[in-house]
């Protein structure tokens, strides 16, 4: 049992007695640090003395709900009472747990024919004298079983449909089960004698009848599986999805309406009674290009005022995958002196509609992007100083003939013909004074003399009505290279497309079908438009617009030549490189003999997963992990979502471990975000848990652990900038980074995930291998006589396309 678990009225009483100088709730929290999941930052502390100052407040009360939120047991709260010695709280908790009530088995719904028989159970685990009582709906059951833990329905007969609950007390505290539903069935030979199918699941066992089979189907279809059993008492089902079981779905039937990537993988099913148990064959699923015409979908617009709308729509409409009729492209005479792009995501909006689609869109550009030898910034929730200091990087890496690329999902708004991206921070009566001028963006990036210039923007398109300043931007040049693809019309809204696990903006639905093709940008923006105006869940909703002056055919696909080699685009495609380096593996000896992997891996510029894993471990120590604590406050860490043993429990839905090396060693994973907020050297503690084989009680060790300042933390995003930066400054020094003359690296790739990355066709341009984080140029002299250009690098997470 939890803390969690326990009534108001006991949280209250508790808090009361901790609400005290000399053995209170500040020596509690001592206590349970033993614990680093249950250690409380000195803001997390200073909150909870705030509370004092309310008059309703209790301290106390404000840490409790802390230990609540991580799933701290009443076993560890009273071991840690006891141990600062408040008897008074350890007396009052022991008997009330004594007398707590939890259920331990629930009721499952079942069916059985005419005549069957149906075993409902429900059992708890509390004080002894427990009393149980059925009720089907409102009605108590009468039978002379109706107040046992199993209640027994012999023979079925109809009137004994319907929904039942148990209600499990003792003396006035009561907890009551989850609902049961006991349906008949049909059977042309089913027999009114009870007697004959008394438990035959006994006798004859369980037998899956119909497997479920693998399937293959496209993002957006709907997902059907089957798993039939014969048994008396009637089979109980439960669906496991890549070894994790799936507590919604319990029916022999597994039904998903709309699938995503997140839901490729391998499927099994759990067979069992009261007697036997059985697992059916393993299903593999597999997920192909995606379609979002049939998806049930929940529009989530993308302005100021923005509310969630929900509007189920299903029709055949027409799928954006289907082929369309291909056409030999024309010869190319363009090329770019190098691809930069700058994809920002705003979801975790303070004072707006939060957002969920922001995450999965600027992913799958990013490794579209890639595949077209972009170097990528991609960046999640940037507040205003950081959404600046962003572009004014990203504007450092533009120069003459360069291709550069904006792309923006979140809220928006346009005033005036200037459209505004809105920053996390932005209060919810913004101005432009909150916000980042596009048209502003575009002047700046004129200057660097650019050969194409295209803008992206998932945003609604709506008037501001607390915006009335008229915001002149700087004059723009007729270079005939601009592209601007906007997710809507003028005053109009852009919408998401909500899914279970992962939600795409519409947009991008329909522009990862095409973005990659060998095109002219508008040619290709206009065949997207096209797409999305076929699409039933669109039409008259959301519509794509373009505003263009590109004059010349220039596409994204263009190939990177690079004429000439300066010092000033050695030293851009140094700073990107460094900006991208993750920490090189580290491998940890601890006392005990056990040899600890830290590995890393980027989902984003600024986003970092840390993984853990046990290499050796001496014969007699029976159990150990790894677990990471004491972040610093600058990174976003989740506590609930530290140290998991999956991808998708740590909080990323996008990174797949089908490819790591040696899939069969456990590892634990630990997502950190925001690291652009981060001020000083990433430092954080390694926790080694482990068991001797003749001990009962766990041992710790610790060691600290300094990374250095990994992905994008080194430009110190969170610093203001000069309002105009020359194209050879920066936020900081190359001389402080130690590069070897001669060398090709900047970091080490060996710490990332090396399958995850996608394989391209060598070209003349490009080079034949591209591995993560390595770039392919220095500052030597010496090899600036045969340049080439800075490969992006390899995408560490899977396409959702």
């Amino acid at each position: 049992m939890v803390v969690g678990n326990m009534s108001e009225e006991v949280l209250n009483r508790l808090s009361k007695m901790l609400d005290n100088i000399t053995c209170g709730w500040k020596q509690l929290a001592r206590a349970v640090s033993e614990q680093p999941r249950f250690c409380c930052s000195e803001s997390q502390l200073t909150s909870c003395s705030l509370q004092a100052l309310s008059p309703a407040g209790s301290p106390a009360r404000a840490l409790l709900a802390q230990l609540a939120d991580r799933s701290c047991s009443l076993d560890f709260l009273l071991h840690c009472l006891r141990k600062v010695d408040h008897q008074e709280a350890v007396q009052y908790l022991t008997s009330t747990v004594a007398e707590m009530i939890q259920i331990t088995v629930q009721p499952q719904g079942q069916q059985a024919t005419v005549g069957g028989r149906v075993v409902l159970t429900c059992r708890a685990a509390g004080p002894p004298g427990l009393c149980y009582q059925w009720f089907r709906g409102k009605e108590e059951v009468l039978e002379k079983n109706g107040c046992t833990p199993e209640l027994i329905l012999c023979p079925l007969a109809p009137v004994h449909q319907g929904h039942y609950i148990c209600r499990v007390n003792h003396g006035e505290k009561c907890i009551f089960s989850q609902w049961a539903r006991v349906r008949l069935v049909s059977s042309a030979g089913s027999s009114p004698d009870c007697s004959s199918s008394l438990f035959q699941g006994s006798v004859s066992g369980l037998r899956i009848t119909h497997q479920p089979e693998a399937q293959a189907v496209s993002e957006g279809d709907s997902l059907l599986l089957v798993c039939k059993a014969e048994a008396s008492p009637p089979a109980q089902y439960e669906w496991y999805h890549n070894r994790v079981p799936m507590q919604e779905h319990k029916t022999r039937a597994f039904e998903i309406l709309c699938v995503t990537t997140a839901h490729r993988g391998e499927y099994r099913c759990k067979v069992f009674n009261l007697y036997h148990e059985t697992w059916s064959d393993t299903a593999g699923v597999t997920i192909g290009p995606s379609s979002i015409t049939d998806a049930s979908w929940v529009e989530v617009d993308r302005g100021l005022d923005s509310q969630e709308i929900n509007r189920s729509t299903s029709g055949p409409g027409i799928n954006p995958t289907r082929p369309m009729a291909s056409h030999p492209p024309p010869s190319k005479h363009f090329h770019a002196t190098d691809k930069v792009a700058l994809l920002i995501g705003n979801m975790n909006y303070l004072h707006h509609t939060q957002l969920c689609a922001p995450i999965a869109d600027v992913h799958e550009l990013t490794n579209l992007l890639r595949q077209m030898d972009f170097k990528v910034v991609s960046l999640l929730d940037l507040n205003w100083q950081e959404m600046h200091s962003a572009v004014t990087e990203f504007l450092l890496l533009l120069d003459k003939g360069v291709y550069g690329l904006l792309y923006f999902a979140g809220h928006g708004y346009e005033n005036y013909g200037n459209s505004f991206m809105i920053p996390i921070d932005a209060p919810a009566s913004n101005t432009s004074e909150h916000c980042l001028c596009v048209q502003n963006i575009l002047t700046r990036m004129q200057e660097k003399e650019t050969g194409l210039n295209v803008f992206l923007l998932d945003m609604c398109r709506k008037r501001n009505p607390h915006d009335d300043v008229i915001v002149q931007p700087g004059p723009l040049k007729v270079t005939a290279n601009i592209v601007f693809g906007y997710a809507t019309c003028v005053d109009a809204m852009a919408y998401e497309v909500k899914r279970e696990d992962v939600s795409n903006g519409i947009f991008i639905n329909f522009l990862k079908q095409r973005v990659c093709e060998d095109e002219k940008v508008t040619v290709m923006l206009d065949r997207v438009a096209e797409d999305m105006g076929r699409c039933v869940i669109t039409r008259g909703r959301q519509a794509l617009e373009m505003r263009s002056n590109l004059s010349e055919r220039r596409s994204l696909t263009d190939q990177i030549q690079t004429s000439e080699c300066s010092e000033s685009y050695s030293a851009r495609n140094l700073q990107w490189a460094i900006a991208h380096v993750l920490p090189p593996s580290k491998y940890l000896q601890f006392d005990c003999g056990v040899t600890v992997q830290l590995g890393f891996a980027a989902e984003f510029s600024n986003v970092m997963v840390i993984y853990t894993r046990i290499l050796d471990q001496p014969k007699d120590i029976v159990s150990c992990s790894a677990q990471l604590t004491d972040f610093p406050l600058d990174v976003d860490v989740d506590l609930k979502t530290t140290n998991q043993e999956t991808l998708l429990e740590a909080g990323s839905l996008l990174l797949i471990k089908d490819d790591l090396l040696s899939p069969e060693v456990p590892s634990l994973y630990t997502r950190l975000r925001s690291l652009q907020r981060l001020k000083r050297e990433l430092t954080f503690t390694v926790c080694l848990h482990y068991t001797y084989c003749n001990m009962d009680d766990e041992v710790q060790e610790r060691q600290s652990v300094t990374v250095g300042k990994p992905l994008v933390s080194k430009l110190n995003l969170y610093e203001p900038r000069p309002p105009r930066a020359c194209s050879t400054s920066s936020s900081f020094s190359l001389d402080s980074f130690n590069i070897a003359e001669g060398t090709t690296s900047v970091g080490t790739s060996s710490n990332t995930w090396p399958y995850y990355g996608r394989e391209s066709t060598s070209t003349d341009s490009l080079t034949s291998s591209r591995s993560a984080n390595i770039p392919e140029e220095t500052d030597s002299p010496e090899l600036c006589n045969d340049p080439k250009p800075l490969v992006a690098g390899q995408s560490l997470s899977h396409s959702l396309s």
